[in-house]
């Protein structure tokens, strides 16, 4: 049977501001549990909340990116809910005038084609704690710390039919916000935060029951988390069952979901304006004052690293996605001069690593002028590729930079166009077998055959000479073979 698949995204994206939305507590992550909560923070009596310019500074920056409406009037509403990482008993949002109105976003699918997402709104509300249940047994413990942090929870309208339309729309999320500096993206602390609702139909029938999946913090675990929600939707409708809407969980490392609750209708958290808090008026100064400081773009950074450096599509796609990869592409291929050597190490062995490792590219343990000088090392023929791996290895556990790595193991590549040249003639003269066949071979065949002698060189070199000097010098010294002449 025919499924369509419907999926809207809810993304949580914590702004990146020095202080509260509505205090003057830090937001710097990793500070000792309850150490960055003020009486404020807290929900204690006699306190009154005071808006921080920042957060609507970046939440407009975020709704001119997307090309969508902002609102001039801006209420904030109390949204009542009980929850123990909650303290004040409701959390500070908006409602009826969201601070971004309708946008969109452009996504390009792996056939090229592009889609239009489009953006509902995005408002502005403070974080919630932080539930602890690893640490203490059979207790939970909460760290306030988070609580009061500025968010922009932005809305998409439910225009993605698969997971990969999904993960390609989040990623492009990312490179916006990244790009813009009002969200850090490290989305293993909390920084960006994914809702999934998903639901299922027949071609032409109206929207099926949702379901909402909370809180998922990778890429991979949204894609996962949507591919098995809707297999179990698909599974519960042919075995004759309903949907039912609710709120679930899933676990990224069993691939497991479960619910959670019942889903709640806005009506059930009984909104109303917040007594505290005045209307924020922005003006049309303010917003073009903002619109003109904008950074570069994402699409905009795809364009010019196509242009600038003759990068493919999908190589200047990747590298532009991510603020803080394109920022470290940029030193790596400017400090080598290389800039296609400089995108492959990065897409190839650098993104492998850190994907095997969990790690983001601000954590990564190779700095970007210490793989340019690597690079640079190939290309004036200290070391090959091969001796390059050797090197990166060394540098991502810690071992030194690139020059210092290759003077304590001995990397430096032989170049030296007499010792090569004996090495070779050594190992024809040990190889007269080969070398017979070599020269009864058809000329089409003896590429092929080369690779015998150029293997047995670089053994005897301990991988150390000049691969392309090797060839060079292999075929100069067969050939003269070929032509009976004496080596």
């Amino acid at each position: 049977m025919e499924w369509e698949i419907v999926i809207g995204l809810e993304v949580h994206v914590q702004l990146a501001t020095k202080s509260k939305i509505f205090s003057g507590s830090s937001t710097t992550f990793g500070s000792k549990p309850n150490t960055q909560a003020s009486a404020l923070d807290l929900g204690m009596p006699g306190t009154l909340p005071t808006p921080n310019e920042e957060a609507f500074r970046q939440a407009i920056m975020f709704g001119l990116a997307i090309n969508a409406d902002i609102e001039k009037c801006s209420i904030f509403e109390r949204k009542n809910y009980f929850y123990p990482d909650l303290p004040k008993g409701y959390q500070t949002t908006q409602l009826e005038k969201p601070i971004v109105r309708s946008g969109n976003i452009v996504i390009e699918l792996s056939d090229g084609t592009r889609k239009s997402i489009r953006i509902h709104h995005a408002h502005l509300e403070e974080d919630a704690g932080k539930s602890l249940h690893e640490e203490f047994q059979e207790m939970t413990g909460i760290d306030f710390n988070r609580a009061g942090t500025p968010l922009i929870e932005i809305v998409s309208e439910p225009d993605l039919s698969s997971a990969e339309e999904a993960t390609l729309f989040a990623k492009k999320l990312y490179g916006i916000v990244t790009s813009l500096g009002i969200c850090d993206g490290e989305m293993a602390q909390g920084s960006m935060r994914f809702d999934v609702n998903v639901s299922i139909r027949k071609p032409g029938e109206t929207l099926g029951t949702r379901t909402e999946t909370k809180n998922l913090n990778s890429f991979r675990f949204m894609e996962d988390a949507i591919d098995i929600e809707v297999q179990r939707q698909i599974d519960l409708i042919e075995d004759g069952k309903k949907v039912v809407q609710e709120t679930r969980l899933f676990n990224g490392e069993t691939k497991k979901s479960k619910s959670l609750r019942s889903k709640e209708e806005a009506n059930d958290y009984r909104y109303f304006p917040c007594p505290d808090l005045l209307p924020v008026i922005i003006e049309d100064e303010y917003i073009e004052e903002i619109r003109r400081t904008l950074p570069e773009l994402p699409e905009a950074k795809l364009k010019r690293f196509k242009e600038q450096y003759s990068l493919s599509n999908y190589d200047a796609n990747i590298l532009s996605s991510d603020q803080l990869l394109g920022q470290y592409f940029e030193v790596v291929a400017k400090k080598s001069g290389d800039a296609k050597i400089a995108a492959n190490w990065i897409l190839g062995e650098l993104l492998a690593r850190l994907n095997s490792t969990g790690l983001t590219i601000t954590l990564c343990p190779i700095k970007s002028e210490d793989l340019a000088e690597m690079i640079c090392r190939i290309l004036d023929n200290t070391i090959s590729g091969k001796m390059a791996k050797e090197v990166f290895d060394g540098m991502w556990k810690g071992d030194g930079n690139a020059d210092s790595i290759i003077s304590s193991r001995g990397l430096k590549q032989v170049s030296d166009s007499s010792v090569i040249e004996s090495l070779v003639i050594h190992i024809i003269k040990i190889n007269p077998n080969q070398v017979d066949d070599y020269l009864k071979a058809e000329e089409a065949k003896r590429s092929k055959m080369l690779g015998y002698f150029v293997g047995q060189v670089m053994k005897a070199s301990k991988g150390q000479a000049n691969p392309k000097q090797v060839n060079k010098i292999l075929r100069g010294q067969l050939n003269k073979l070929i032509n009976n002449i004496e080596l």
